[in-house]
């Protein structure tokens, strides 16, 4: 990489914001694109607060099943170094797109979950949340009404979680290096979020598979693997600034 990257320091304000596409080197199926989740599945039928309603054990039997696959799964080399980072500057903050918990498992802390965490259930009636992470096959009904939990997850339909979303909208507006991997810059309104960073100042780097739609408003575009493209950032860019 020859990309003339800003100077930083320890306290820099870094945002990581990830997507699908980074934890789909772990092994974790897209949602979109070939082979994406929902063109095998219709989300009117898994992946809506109607679809509950109408069958809950259906849905949740299907969020089930992918808990199952994710479960399989590990952080890859991207998670690690952005866990790693997180350790040595002080003010990395991660929001992901995704609802896999890779990120908790590499040892990276506070997450701002955009769309939420599939091992957790919520029932709505008691406002009830329980981690299901060990247990998901044997808790699927609330212990208080006996009622089907509900993946703590953004269907098709929901709205983000207020506070969650202000968070990482604070964060992406006091940033000073913005960092986007793997996602596809179609879904708002996170899709929003590189055009927030990139007019309040920051240096916007992208890392993908391939160019977007968003890839022109980015000071820099590296194409490849999350893990690859991050250990090189990690030794090119950020190595520089640890003392």
């Amino acid at each position: 990489m020859n990309t003339q990257y800003p100077e930083i320091n320890k306290k820099t304000n870094i945002v990581f914001f990830t997507g699908a596409g980074m934890s789909a080197e772990s092994g974790i199926p897209t949602y979109r694109g070939s082979g994406g989740i929902w063109h095998k599945y219709n989300w009117e039928e898994y992946a809506c607060q109607d679809a509950f309603n109408i069958d809950p054990q259906k849905v949740v039997n299907f969020h089930n099943i992918r808990r199952e696959k994710v479960a399989a799964c590990v952080p890859n080399s991207g998670h690690v170094t952005i866990a790693d980072l997180q350790n040595k500057f002080e003010n990395i903050t991660i929001i992901t797109q995704n609802i896999d918990g890779l990120h908790q498992l590499a040892g990276s802390k506070d997450i701002l979950e955009l769309h939420g965490s599939l091992w957790w259930g919520r029932c709505k009636k008691c406002n009830f949340n329980i981690n299901l992470r060990n247990n998901f096959n044997e808790i699927k009904k609330c212990s208080k009404c006996s009622r089907w939990l509900r993946p703590n997850i953004t269907w098709f339909g929901d709205a983000l979680d207020v506070a969650v979303f202000q968070k990482a909208h604070n964060a992406i507006l006091n940033s000073e290096v913005f960092i986007s991997i793997g996602t596809s810059g179609i879904v708002h309104p996170a899709a929003e979020f590189p055009y927030l960073a990139k007019s309040n100042g920051a240096y916007c780097i992208e890392v993908n598979l391939e160019t977007t739609r968003l890839s022109s408003i980015y000071d820099s575009t590296q194409i490849g693997s999350a893990g690859k493209i991050l250990k090189e950032l990690h030794h090119t860019f950020f190595d520089r600034f640890i003392k």
